[in-house]
């Protein structure tokens, strides 16, 4: 399974959605109600435990988190070489 559908299979299962069909990969979790401040915490431990990165406090933002296609985006940066050389520099 690929990193989008493992992130939205987590969504689906376990934040309420009225209409699963409307959640695309660019809704807004926050604006749309589906996740709350407390729902972003368990998202942040699912991409940690799940994908072995480690999410630092200033990236707990929306434009890493707020949607499926971010979500995916900060993944693809977060583990990509540089990343990994960035972080090993640091």
């Amino acid at each position: 399974m690929d990193i989008t559908a493992q992130v939205r299979q987590f969504i689906l299962t376990n934040f309420y959605l009225p209409d699963p069909t409307a959640l695309t990969d660019d809704t807004s979790l926050l604006q749309s109600g589906v996740i709350d401040s407390t729902g972003v915490l368990e998202v942040i431990s699912f991409l940690e435990e799940t994908f072995g990165v480690a999410v630092d406090d200033e990236e707990m933002i929306p434009d890493n988190l707020d949607s499926i296609a971010r979500i995916r985006a900060y993944l693809d940066r977060k583990r990509s070489p540089a990343a990994t050389v960035d972080q090993a520099v640091a």
